[in-house]
């Protein structure tokens, strides 16, 4: 299936600049969660602002670095930073690692993102995969095609297992993906859980469509560092993003470590 062809030159630079051919794992990390790559064992490291077509990421928490190292034994790229759509990227660009990571003919793609919860049975700090998604009238597929097909149920059941066998206990439901920037109302979040979403955010759901409709395996994390708006009386903050990724950091990097090594 067809990526632009500014992919093809990004490959072209990697490649020269020490990447392999082909790659076992792409991870996306959210917001907070740039603490995974001390996990990649010789990384090399690239500036997006060195990387031709590479946009840049202006959202706290990400720091904007393209790692590509060892995990577990298998080659992994990790992008420390993603593009979203209201930092004015078109979805295409928000697209651009699952692009690249079907570009080196990844097996798997592993991304993650800091969420909101809407499911009161949730706290903060709990780790989620993603078994579904709720999209909203939406239009966020990147490139037009007759058909998704989607396996995360699937995926989900195996994360779970491989969680499970680690010691790691983790939620598991829907996403809601919200263009934003703005965060919900409580009126909207009310809403959202009698339709059954358990977290809301402002990614993954488009880069979840590309890889489907390029047919790359992915599984989707969700860290909770904050209860969505009117499920507490707490102000909402983007400071709690980096206080719960903080907190789980050890748990979620061994639970990306043994998704790589065994999905």
């Amino acid at each position: 299936m067809r990526i632009p062809e500014q992919v093809i030159e990004i490959k072209d630079f990697l490649i020269k600049n020490g990447f392999p051919n082909e790659i076992d794992t792409v991870v996306i990390l959210g917001s907070g969660l740039g603490n995974f790559a001390e996990s990649i064992i010789k990384p090399i490291k690239f500036s997006y602002n060195e990387i031709p077509h590479f946009p840049e990421t202006s959202v706290q928490g990400h720091s904007g670095e393209l790692l590509k190292g060892s995990v577990a034994g298998k080659t992994t790229i990790a992008f420390s930073g993603r593009f979203h759509h209201y930092e004015g990227h078109e979805f295409l660009k928000t697209v651009l690692p699952v692009h690249v990571a079907s570009a080196f003919s990844a097996k798997k793609l592993i991304i993650s993102n800091a969420a909101g919860a809407i499911n009161t049975s949730f706290n903060v700090g709990d780790l989620m995969i993603i078994d579904d998604i709720f999209r909203f009238f939406h239009k966020i597929n990147a490139i037009p095609s007759k058909q998704f097909s989607y396996d995360l149920y699937a995926v989900a059941d195996e994360v779970r297992m491989i969680a499970a066998g680690s010691g790691l206990d983790i939620q598991r439901g829907s996403y809601l993906y919200m263009k934003g920037p703005n965060y919900e109302t409580k009126a909207e979040i009310r809403a959202f859980r009698k339709l059954g979403a358990d977290v809301v955010g402002m990614s993954t759901a488009p880069e979840l469509l590309e890889a489907s409709r390029l047919g790359l395996k992915a599984a989707a994390i969700s860290l909770v560092t904050n209860m969505a708006a009117g499920v507490t009386k707490a102000k909402l903050d983007h400071s709690e993003v980096k206080e719960a990724a903080e907190k789980r950091k050890d748990d979620f990097a061994r639970l990306v470590t043994e998704i790589i090594r065994q999905l």
